[in-house]
């Protein structure tokens, strides 16, 4: 049983006609026929009594008749519903992204986010990088926000955010009065670097090109933990800028994206968070953001 056949056995009702019934619904009459037929072998009752020159509904028919009507009336109902979802998002999106992030470069974006769409729930996911990628593809978070480059295809890439990690002294350091920190002056002092992650990797990457020996101090999980020890003159540290009132010269930069599955069909409400966070936080003019699939 299917729409088509309850729509066709209506319109037979209304009208107690095989022939105009297949008139309005642009069929033959043969065809009318074997639906009807049909829709009576499923339902095993005879829903139509064509004897006397005239089409009549029967006592099951028009049992079957109310309860058609009603689930007609409540596929449009509910088309109705799914559009207005596409128009009003509601619904909840998850989104991952770590310490930092989630306490330096979202907080405008869901306050914006939820002004504009206050009956859409938001979950927050503190986490490291990996884990931000593994729970997008198990569907357990909607977005992840993390460092690029993304190189599996798998994902989907929004750029929304440009940062610059810079160096981060205690007051009273040798180098805090410094305009300009080379690698080399850093790597004299104790570093307290990321324990794990793309910040973490562009650092190696970045004292092994220069030739330079870092003086690692201590591994951290936490950005808010390195300000901390930072400032108790455990070492110094790379953050990034947004991170920070107070930063020296920077050393290199990062760009934040939000990465999605490539496979996932975005609802409403996930769609509009793309356009607020690209707005907000790239600046652009327009709401439409600039999507690069991952290569």
């Amino acid at each position: 049983m299917d729409f088509d056949q309850i729509e066709t056995f209506l319109e037979v009702a209304r009208l107690s006609s095989f022939s105009r019934a297949a008139e309005r619904r642009f069929r033959t009459q043969p065809a009318i026929s074997s639906q009807i037929r049909l829709l009576e072998e499923e339902v095993g009752a005879k829903l139509l009594d064509r004897s006397g020159g005239r089409v009549a509904v029967t006592a099951a028919g028009k049992v079957f008749q109310k309860y058609a009507e009603d689930t007609i009336e409540q596929r449009r109902v509910m088309m109705i519903a799914l559009a207005e979802m596409h128009r009003i998002p509601r619904g909840e999106i998850v989104v991952s992204a770590n310490e930092g992030t989630c306490l330096h470069i979202l907080p405008e974006v869901f306050a914006e986010f939820k002004r504009q769409y206050p009956n859409v729930a938001v979950g927050v996911k503190r986490s490291e990088h990996q884990k931000i990628l593994e729970a997008i593809i198990e569907n357990s978070s909607d977005f992840g926000v993390v460092s690029m480059p993304i190189k599996d295809k798998r994902y989907t890439v929004v750029p929304i955010h440009r940062d610059e990690l810079v160096v981060i002294t205690p007051l009273n350091h040798p180098l805090s009065g410094k305009k300009e920190v080379s690698l080399a002056d850093a790597a004299l002092y104790p570093l307290l670097l990321p324990k794990l992650g793309r910040t973490r990797d562009a650092l190696e990457t970045l004292f092994h090109e220069r030739h330079v020996k870092p003086n690692v101090s201590m591994e951290l999980d936490s950005s808010e933990l390195t300000k901390r020890f930072v400032a108790a003159n455990v070492g110094i540290s790379f953050i990034p800028r947004s991170n920070v009132a107070e930063v020296s010269d920077a050393v290199l930069q990062r760009d934040l994206a939000l990465v999605f599955r490539t496979d996932k069909a975005l609802s409403r409400a996930a769609l509009a968070f793309i356009e607020i966070a690209v707005k907000l936080k790239t600046g652009a003019g327009s709401t439409q953001p600039v999507v690069a699939k991952s290569s």
